[in-house]
């Protein structure tokens, strides 16, 4: 009777419902907490996982072992310590980077947050170098009869242009990256159809076709072991398919990038997919070559103007010009 008069009684249900209730926000915010570092985690391994692939693909495609891969990151770690030193120091972040560096440093093959360190650490100190080495050209070795405020002015030009520098490497890098991209990536889909259609799933399809375009375009290899590795680890596809357009930051690579996601999603033939855009991709190389054709027959007036059209006057005149002064000559002499 004792205790079913405590389970009757109101303080008691009160204090009941109370812990409970406690319980549950603890509970609540804990596993938010868990669930937050389990994906912390996951996201780290990814990233680790990204690296020792990337280095590992890299090194098989210049001939080195992954050891030494490894090695090469490990060093380069090492070597960007003082660089986040000055990064940190004189909080370059905030001066240098906006929304869009990390995705131009993607672009450019450089990832990870030692790619961002080294890309701010030098926009911080090629001016100042540029500027040092002008002054010094300008004031000691060759200070000419210029003033030397003149000749300070003139070096601090120089380190103001010398402040686009590591941007303009940047996007030369990135140029060339895509463009052996751009070259080989309609190959890439003619593989990416065959494997498919031979039963591959898409990380075997792309882990074999990284394998065979790595002769053609180390760049695509390296931008495909990237995918698969994101298509292995990250819980959603569309994520890694959105990565690889967003890293190699080419409309044709989105676009089948897009097909790709659709074709996830809806539930539609992935192969079709790849055959529609493997098809446009080569109708769109056909274009671009015939673009270029097209191009052709203008570029060509300039020097066309310049150094054939006079040696052909040259030839065609030279003979007349002969006749004439030597007839000039001879009749003068007869004359005389």
């Amino acid at each position: 009777m004792d205790i079913v008069d405590l389970l009757t009684r109101s303080d008691f249900l009160i204090a009941v419902l109370a812990a409970i209730s406690a319980a549950a926000v603890v509970f609540t915010f804990g596993s938010s907490l868990i669930v937050k570092r389990e994906l912390k985690g996951r996201i780290r391994r990814v990233a680790l996982e990204r690296e020792r692939m990337r280095a590992e693909e890299m090194s098989r495609l210049r001939g080195t072992g992954a050891q030494d891969g490894r090695a090469l990151i490990r060093g380069g770690r090492e070597v960007k310590s003082y660089m986040k030193s000055a990064v940190d120091r004189f909080d370059l972040k905030k001066a240098f980077q906006d929304d869009n560096t990390m995705d131009q440093l993607a672009m450019a093959g450089m990832r990870g947050q030692g790619a961002l360190t080294v890309f701010l650490f030098q926009r911080f100190v090629t001016p100042i170098v540029v500027f040092l080495v002008a002054a010094l050209y300008l004031l000691v070795i060759a200070p000419g009869d210029r003033p030397a405020y003149l000749n300070l002015v003139y070096a601090i030009g120089a380190g103001i242009v010398g402040a686009y520098l590591p941007v303009l490497m940047l996007k030369n890098r990135t140029q060339k990256r895509q463009q052996s991209i751009r070259r080989s990536w309609p190959d890439c889909l003619d593989l990416l159809l065959l494997c498919v259609e031979a039963g591959m799933s898409m990380e075997h399809a792309f882990k074999r076709v990284a394998r065979e375009i790595g002769v053609q375009s180390a760049e695509l290899a390296e931008e495909l072991t990237l995918t698969m590795a994101e298509l292995s680890f990250l819980e959603d596809r569309t994520r890694a398919y959105e990565n690889l357009g967003r890293r190699t930051g080419l409309d044709g690579v989105r676009a089948v990038m897009t097909a790709l996601i659709q074709a996830d999603r809806y539930g539609t033939s992935v192969g079709q997919a790849l055959r529609v855009m493997a098809e446009e991709g080569r109708e769109q190389r056909m274009m671009d070559a015939e673009k270029k054709a097209a191009a052709l027959p203008p570029k060509l007036t300039v020097p066309l103007i310049l150094f054939f059209l006079p040696v052909l006057f040259i030839v065609i005149l030279s003979p007349a010009m002969i006749q004439v002064f030597t007839g000039t000559v001879a009749s003068t002499m007869s004359g005389g």
